[in-house]
């Protein structure tokens, strides 16, 4: 699997735990790796820079990424929303409007923690948001003064 693609996958995991637990990042951070590598397991895995990055990202940009979602999100509130969707969601957006990874790339790789994490349904959904997410975003990129 290659590297960015997981670290997008832990970062889901640890915000879904940070989301769920309502815990500080540093304790989500912890559990999510005791939980998947526990003592007995072997060594955890080395420090993450993009993944670090993507979940300070998330959590420091959560207000506005759930506004941007929520335009988007016919009939859906956050909270009503399952968690796992509302965290690719705000992992993808972030990501879009906060690095320089070509939306096409994130939206493929949002869909893809879609359908191993979520379900097709959730796919479809995760999908329609994301592209009406980066519509907005190259139109205020576009404007002067750009984001």
């Amino acid at each position: 699997m290659p590297a960015r693609r997981k670290s997008r996958e832990r970062a889901l995991q640890i915000l879904y735990l940070w989301d769920a637990r309502k815990q500080p990042i540093p304790e989500a951070t912890a559990a999510y790796f005791d939980i998947q590598y526990p003592e007995e397991s072997g060594p955890k895995p080395p420090a993450d820079a993009f993944l670090d990055a993507l979940v300070a990202g998330v959590v420091a940009h959560v207000e506005d990424l759930d506004r941007r979602i929520t335009q988007h999100a016919d009939h859906w509130r956050m909270e009503r929303m399952p968690s796992v969707d509302r965290n690719i969601l705000r992992l993808a957006v972030y990501e879009m409007a906060h690095s320089q990874t070509h939306a096409r790339i994130v939206i493929d790789e949002a869909l893809e923690l879609a359908r191993r994490f979520a379900g097709e349904e959730s796919v479809q959904f995760v999908n329609g948001v994301l592209d009406a997410v980066n519509r907005d975003l190259v139109r205020e990129k576009s404007m002067p003064g750009g984001l």
